[in-house]
């Protein structure tokens, strides 16, 4: 099994920056597409960005793309986003998942990925 855990969120204000981190153990593979969603209160879970191994090749939601910067360690294991000018509407748990469906053809939905991080919360004052 694998196991993610975000640390990293916490209460900024609007322009404000915060680095999340997800670390990743049990048996993780180097191919696997790694990514960060997030949730609102009353809204679906959405797509935040993913990053993937070859390249590494990484890609963003419309909302983040610009501001948001995603990165791996596959050394330690390690997931990142760094998220830049951030706003009230950025206010949401965030979490990293995994996926080893590497070939799919559309890694921005939630439901391709096999594991989750429980979360943490990022809160934007304005």
């Amino acid at each position: 099994q694998v196991q993610l855990a975000e640390s990293g969120g916490g209460l900024v204000q609007a322009g404000g920056s915060l680095r999340l981190s997800c670390t990743i153990s049990g048996r993780v593979y180097p191919s696997y597409t790694l990514a960060w969603f997030r949730q609102a209160p009353g809204q679906e879970r959405d797509f935040v960005a993913a990053i993937e191994e070859i390249g590494p090749r990484s890609y963003y939601g419309d909302s983040v793309k610009g501001r948001f910067t995603i990165s791996r360690d596959n050394a330690k294991n390690t997931l990142n986003l760094q998220m830049d000018s951030l706003t009230p509407e950025d206010t949401a748990v965030y979490y990293c998942a995994a996926t080893a469906k590497t070939f799919h053809p559309n890694k921005r939905l939630s439901s391709v990925y096999d594991f989750w991080g429980q979360g943490t919360q990022v809160t934007v004052s304005s």
